[in-house]
């Protein structure tokens, strides 16, 4: 009853906001697709800002923080005036003096019902009393008290999370949650230096956002209680922020793993989160794809202090105690790890920081690989294409051909959708001493071929590094394709529609790059990844039917890994089996546009798009929508629906429903 009168006065005044009053939210957001009415008498979301803090002299803490709504709107904590009960928990934490991580003040005492064993971890103070001093402005008193001879001249800080229940509005969200992190010198001798390493924003390049627990998701906040004074006690493993994000982001790749050891964390109720199966997206030895030197990071730099902790959370077949795995030197305390880890040292791939975690692909010593395709020749229905291109290294210097390990030139059309590809050995080209390279395809185009044609390239060279040393190795100095397209039947020139962005892959796979090196844009990789190719020709015999390995079903599979509904195994060269079940995505899969460009996940598609040839899935051929969305949706009944609204006249009937700005639109349901 209190929400009928309420929604009849607060709503009546909410109508004489202006649009410039309404919140702001996207087409990714729930709210954005409620009624204005509901919207502006609810206000969806929460903002949470500490205002100040401080420590009596008898150790009681106190924090002053506001409650808002997006728009600086003030909210009740209790949900009485304006919508919507508001939680809010708060952890209170210092830096001792010489050292760079928080303890927390705020603890609790876990027993394992496993070993039995008991240990003292940092967590949210309990018990405390909130006071309310303003419109949306709440002072909190610890019940935990900073103990007798507290340092007052310590950098200190106060962590507070807050979530908002809008379930009754159906405005659940995401955006219904935030945190903020307060940092002082409680006797204000100096300015307060927090621990400021790797930024949140960093984090959401993959996670989208990072949240875990209780949807905590600011770095800021999580360092708090993740701090050497915290242990699970039923696996013994610590919960120590530089330990344990590395271990995870190593998951599979961890000595101990590889071994046979699985890297376990048992949380609350007694949940297990077995990271053994991670899968870091990038190369593991690229130390600042996180500790990202452009971020704003105070601490951004802590990556080139070694230490046994961080480094040897990675490293975690090295015994420090004995020397094992550590060239048999004992390391008793971190003082003398510098004097071999220095930053950056005389050659790559030495003991120095940055040498030995040099990625060889991106070695400073290999002189790259430059491929220009300048021009297409005879490039018309039933003629030979002859391309001419370009091969240097980054300096211009011209390489030869001789010198090449394999360049491959990919011919696929049309552009509309790419029914087929041949791919020519390049390395038969006829060179000129300035790198500039002729080839005739043997491949005659179709004489009835029709509109844009596309001509890819791709190769390496294999060099050696540290030559005449123990740690001599040979490398493919890769180059990136390049990809030209040219009209077969005189017509205007199409290239083929943009669908997702490299830029975009690579925020989590920092260099996307498969096949050996040999494919790394996506333009290359559409000419082969397309509707009618199956793994038909690496998959065993015993293993049939084939799978389709066309780029908008594989791409969906691989990402959903292992919220699949049924298996997704491709075969490779060599009939090397890959299991994408396995994967673990890190960020939300109704995130479309975390790949997509340009709307290109919204329906109807465009309309001369084929049909998938798909002998393994539950509907062969797949329609072209039909086949994205099942690449998320995997479940028989999707399948059945699919099908069920798929006409053998007419196609398929997707956009009837999902369309844009229908009650089913892709964007629609996927909002958050």
């Amino acid at each position: 009853m209190r929400w009928v009168s309420g929604f009849a006065l607060v709503g009546g005044a909410a109508l004489l906001l202006s649009s410039a009053d309404r919140p702001v939210f996207t087409e990714s957001d729930r709210a954005y697709y409620a009624e204005a009415k509901l919207v502006n008498f609810v206000r969806p979301g929460l903002v949470i800002k500490i205002l100040a803090a401080s420590i009596d002299r008898d150790g009681t803490i106190k924090a002053r923080f506001k409650l808002t709504d997006p728009r600086g709107l003030p909210l009740d904590m209790a949900g009485v005036e304006t919508p919507g009960n508001i939680s809010v928990r708060l952890v209170a934490a210092y830096i001792p003096k010489g050292q760079t991580q928080y303890v927390a003040y705020t603890t609790r005492v876990q027993t394992s019902p496993i070993t039995g064993a008991s240990a003292t971890q940092a967590n949210y103070d309990s018990g405390g009393t909130f006071t309310k001093v303003g419109d949306g402005e709440y002072l909190y008193t610890f019940r935990t008290k900073a103990p007798p001879g507290f340092d007052p001249s310590a950098t200190h800080a106060i962590g507070a999370w807050a979530g908002r229940d809008l379930a009754e509005f159906d405005l659940s969200s995401i955006k219904n949650y935030d945190d903020d992190v307060y940092v002082w010198v409680p006797d204000g001798s100096k300015a307060p230096v927090p621990r400021d390493v790797i930024k949140t924003a960093t984090c959401n390049k993959c996670h989208d956002p990072l949240s875990a627990h209780d949807n905590r998701r600011s770095m800021e906040l999580c360092v708090l209680c993740h701090t050497p004074q915290t242990v699970d006690p039923d696996t013994g493993n610590t919960l120590d922020m530089p330990v344990l994000v590395h271990k995870i982001h190593m998951g599979r790749e961890l000595p101990s793993v590889r071994a046979g050891k699985p890297y376990r964390i048992i949380g609350y109720q007694q949940a297990v989160h077995d990271y053994s199966t991670v899968a870091f997206p990038a190369n593991t030895r690229n130390c600042t794809f996180c500790h990202e030197q452009n971020s704003g990071a105070a601490q951004a730099g802590a990556y080139l202090k070694p230490n046994r902790a961080a480094c040897g959370a990675c490293h975690d077949n090295v015994n420090f105690a004995t020397g094992e795995n550590h060239a048999d030197l004992p390391q008793v305390s971190d003082n003398q790890c510098s004097t071999c880890h220095v930053p950056e040292g005389e050659l790559e791939f030495d003991v120095s920081i940055h040498g030995a975690h040099t990625i060889p692909r991106f070695s400073r010593d290999l002189p790259g690989v430059v491929f220009e395709i300048l021009r297409v020749a005879d490039g018309a229905a039933g003629k030979r294409p002859t391309v001419t291109f370009s091969l240097k290294e980054r300096s211009g210097k011209p390489i030869p051909i001789s010198e090449m390990t394999r360049v491959a030139l990919v011919l696929a059309g049309p552009t509309s959708d790419y029914s087929g590809y041949v791919s020519e050995d390049g390395l038969r080209a006829s060179c000129a001493g300035d790198g500039t390279c002729t080839y005739t395809f043997n491949y005659m185009i179709p004489a009835d071929a029709k509109g844009t044609y596309a001509i890819g390239i791709e190769g390496y060279r294999n060099l050696t590094l540290l030559a005449g040393t123990r740690k001599q190795m040979t490398v493919r100095d890769a180059a990136a394709n390049k990809v030209v397209y040219f009209s077969v039947d005189g017509s205007k020139v199409e290239p083929r529609r943009q669908v997702v962005s490299l830029a975009k892959c690579n925020n989590c796979h920092f260099s996307l790059s498969l096949h050996g090196d040999n494919r790394n844009r996506v333009e290359q990789c559409v000419l082969c990844h397309n509707p009618t190719m199956t793994d038909r020709g690496a998959r065993p015999a015993d293993k049939m039917p084939a799978q389709t390995i066309d780029l908008r079903h594989m791409v969906h599979r691989i990402h959903l890994g292992e919220e699949n509904q049924y298996e997704y195994t491709v075969y490779g060269r060599g009939a090397v089996a890959y299991d994408f079940t396995e994967v673990r995505y890190p960020a939300d899969l109704r995130s479309c546009d975390r790949c997509h460009v340009n709307n290109s996940e919204r329906l109807p598609l465009r309309g001369n798009l084929l049909n998938v040839t798909s002998p393994r899935t539950l509907l062969d051929p797949m329609g072209p929508a039909t086949a994205a969305c099942l690449g998320c949706h995997t479940s028989v009944a999707a399948a059945a629906h699919a099908l069920t609204n798929t006409s053998d006249k007419l196609g398929e009937a997707c956009a009837a429903c999902h369309g844009a700005n229908s009650e089913y639109s892709v964007e629609r349901v996927h909002a958050r």
